[in-house]
């Protein structure tokens, strides 16, 4: 005989399989017998979206969770319905409905549904919150109001995403892009206006810019050219969560990714890698099948059939 506690069992291990499956590894647990769990997926061109129902659950992210996972992306959460309660660090947040959080995926988290709920969770690429945030700080588990112009808009333009078909990546990450803009102004750590370090900072980022495909730029090279320690750049990086060479690198395959996005010409893989300060093109290939999902080979042939 099978009894309904092992029925409700049977149904919340699916629930968080398909949360794992859709959004990462995540550990739960049950608040009540009253428990309740849905999901259904969305994906289109560079969009992962998924839409949950649950109720009377705990869903948390510790940190053996991400070491044991290479999720490096944002969740952006939706309150569509109910409420929620959202952790991550020092920040707390009650999200009601029409209210928007971000949940930087690279940290613990944790979220708490004691009555019924229902979230939009879109992934954003790391990539896609830096260039949105300028490198600032991104303030996570922060309520942006439903009744805050930006997020109404962002609430409008991620629901009608959801319903389009047939996006391709260029059109979807414009999406990704958009969202980025509306969501993060409201989140992002404020520059005080003439802050000498805020100033220091925009130089120090316009000079790795400049001097991104020299392949001898490094942390040194940066701290002697701008007027500043090696032990005050690495500050200045640390405060807005980054790390000097991880941002070079980076600059560098994203400046990669928008080559092999918008050039006619086939250029050699191996000459582009090259051209933007990699001495390794096995290296070059590996850090952008990290960093974007696909290796630069396929990634330029999914741009070439749109």
């Amino acid at each position: 005989m099978i009894t309904a506690s092992a029925v409700r069992n049977e149904a919340f291990e699916s629930w968080l399989s398909q949360v794992n499956q859709a959004c990462g590894r995540f550990d739960a647990r049950a608040l009540d017998s009253d428990f309740y769990g849905e999901l259904a997926e969305f994906r289109g061109g560079a969009i992962k979206l998924s839409v949950v129902d649950m109720a009377h659950v705990h869903l948390y992210r510790t940190s053996k969770d991400v070491s044991v996972s290479s999720d490096g992306h944002y969740y952006a959460v939706f309150q569509l319905r109910g409420s929620s309660n959202l952790e991550q660090g020092d920040n707390r947040a009650r999200l009601g409905c029409g209210d928007i959080a971000l949940i930087d995926a690279s940290r613990p988290s944790d979220m708490t549904y004691n009555e019924d709920s229902r979230q939009l969770s879109l992934i954003m690429p790391r990539q896609v919150v830096e260039r949105g945030s300028h490198f600032k700080a991104v303030n996570c588990a922060t309520r942006i109001a439903a009744n805050n112009p930006l997020a109404a808009m962002a609430n409008r333009l991620v629901l009608e995403t959801r319903q389009q078909e047939g996006l391709d990546m260029q059109e979807s990450e414009a999406v990704l892009d958009a969202l980025a803009s509306l969501l993060l102004p409201g989140i992002s750590a404020r520059d005080i206006n003439g802050d000498v370090h805020e100033r220091q900072f925009r130089k120090i980022i316009a000079f790795i810019d400049e001097h991104i495909s020299d392949e001898t730029l490094c942390p040194e090279m940066i701290a002697r050219e701008v007027g500043v320690s090696v032990r005050g750049l690495y500050r200045m990086f640390s405060k807005r969560g980054l790390v000097v060479a991880q941002y070079i690198k980076h600059r560098r395959l994203d400046f990669c990714a928008e080559n092999l996005r918008r050039s006619d010409v086939e250029q050699k893989l191996s000459a582009l890698c090259y051209a933007w300060g990699f001495s390794d093109s096995s290296y070059f290939s590996s850090a952008f099948k990290s960093r974007f999902g696909v290796s630069p080979g396929a990634y330029r042939k999914r741009y070439s059939q749109n």
